[in-house]
């Protein structure tokens, strides 16, 4: 998914912006990019993250970075930030999310001759898409708000100018941003996770379609934001960090929420109810609470010689980075019968993997607690599960087996307690040998979160959106 971060402050901000990019390092999986502006003077580096961490490609180049403004980014794919020269001036931009229409806007550009200097894999790198429609207007307000209007899908954009950093959040706000209010200065954010140990306080919420304009003496609103709002549910449920707050919503919080719903929905008996670290902790702690059954940890994580499991891009590596990374306890294993909590079951690999250990340890029985519903649909808007197939989802592989084609209708199938969906379960119970497993309803996630289900992107369990 990716996350940016930037600040404007009355002194030299590289550290704040150096730790605050570094705080995204959870969501994203590629590259990592620092942009500063010194009196009109441009800095920028871009590092590839795929065989090492933010912190160890960024320190020797801190010092380097100079400047009272700057925006960093943690990117899943593409090199940001970009640099660019235009009649506006110099500027940088960064940005999250996922163009829907980016080959249509492509051709558009084409059709007016303009070119392509940077590349995504070999496409078109959607940054610098983003700093094409921004020139397109006779001023950096006019030119977000128009890259604004074009964009499908989720677009949201830190924009550093020589006086000031512009933060749009896109059109559905799918993606949020956080304003930060520091001593010194302010700072945007992806996350507020970011700001309590750099000074700053979570003062504003940008809303969707909204710029606000961020200078170190304070910000002001460019354009008001939109009526609608479809923010990712998934934030909550597994992307973001415990401490974040999305809508003025704790993160972890919900997590709790979402576990507290479960256990009132349990059956089955059990000795200890455990977490698939580290985002399953926080159900499994509310499930816990609320059942009254004792939380155990029958895996502890090993985490400092291993990376993230979803950075390796070698599927077959992000397996054994996740098995490894886990380490069973015997003695808390054998001879019980476990709940377990996760955020999410995608492909179901790591899963059955962590299974098979439990078996394999003397585990009697193991019921498996989703925290969202399941999911069968792509994430059209986010860099979530679009890299793979649509068979490679444990929901819609199991779905193809029953109907015995990929093209059918899924309504029924995304409908908790419908015979098609009791019978996608049980498909997928068969594949990773569990004893039970139950997902989370999507009413009692919505509650969990605690907003309008209307101003929730629901897409990829009940295909509930629009662009």
């Amino acid at each position: 998914m990716g996350g940016f971060f930037g600040c404007a402050s009355k002194k030299n901000c590289n550290k704040e912006l150096f730790y605050g990019t570094d705080y995204l390092s959870h969501m994203g999986t590629k590259r990592g990019g620092i942009a500063t502006v010194n009196k009109n003077e441009f800095h920028r580096k871009i590092h590839n993250l795929e065989n090492a961490y933010f912190r160890s490609k960024f320190e020797s180049d801190i010092d380097k970075l100079t400047g009272n403004m700057g925006i960093g980014v943690i990117s899943d794919t593409d090199s940001q930030p970009i640099l660019t020269h235009s009649h506006l001036g110099k500027f940088a931009v960064v940005t999250v999310g996922k163009i829907a229409n980016i080959d249509e806007l492509t051709q558009e550009a084409f059709k007016k001759n303009v070119h392509f200097s940077e590349s995504s894999q070999g496409d078109i790198n959607p940054s610098e898409l983003v700093a094409i429609l921004i020139n397109q207007k006779g001023s950096f307000e006019e030119g977000i708000s128009n890259a604004q209007v074009k964009i499908k899908g989720s677009c949201s954009m830190l924009v550093l100018t020589s006086t000031c950093i512009f933060a749009a959040r896109d059109k559905l706000g799918r993606t949020p941003i956080i304003i930060g209010k520091g001593n010194s200065g302010f700072a945007a954010s992806s996350e507020s996770s970011t700001f309590s140990n750099l000074g700053f306080e979570a003062d504003y919420f940008v809303g969707p379609n909204e710029i606000v304009k961020i200078t170190p003496d304070g910000y002001e609103q460019v354009q008001a934001p939109g009526d609608k709002m479809q923010i990712c549910s998934f934030l909550w449920v597994y992307y973001g960090y415990p401490v974040s707050s999305y809508e003025a919503i704790n993160t972890e919080q919900v997590r709790y929420n979402c576990g507290t719903a479960l256990a009132k929905r349990e059956t089955s008996a059990a000795n200890l109810v455990a977490g698939i670290p580290d985002s399953g902790i926080g159900h499994a702690i509310g499930f816990a609470n609320e059942s009254k059954i004792p939380y155990m940890r029958p895996y502890v994580k090993y985490t400092p010689t291993w990376p993230r499991s979803f950075m390796p891009q070698n599927q077959e590596m992000r397996d054994l980075v996740a098995r490894m990374k886990l380490i069973p306890i015997r003695e808390i294993i054998q001879g019980k019968h476990i709940i377990f909590c996760d955020d999410s079951v995608v492909r179901g690999t790591q899963l059955r993997d962590n299974t098979e250990i439990l078996y394999e340890y003397g585990a009697k029985s193991v019921h498996m607690r989703i925290a969202c519903p399941c999911l069968i649909h792509p994430c059209e808007f986010l860099n979530f599960s679009t890299s793979r197939s649509t068979l490679d989802l444990a929901g819609r592989k199991a779905i193809c087996k029953i109907e015995g084609t990929e093209d059918t209708d899924l309504t029924d199938y995304a409908i908790d307690g419908s015979d098609k969906h009791e019978a996608m379960i049980a498909k997928i119970i068969d594949e990773l040998s569990l004893t039970s497993l139950r997902y989370q309803k999507l009413d009692d996630l919505v509650a969990a979160i605690g907003m309008p289900k209307e101003k929730l992107c629901t897409h990829c369990w009940d295909a509930s959106s629009y662009f």
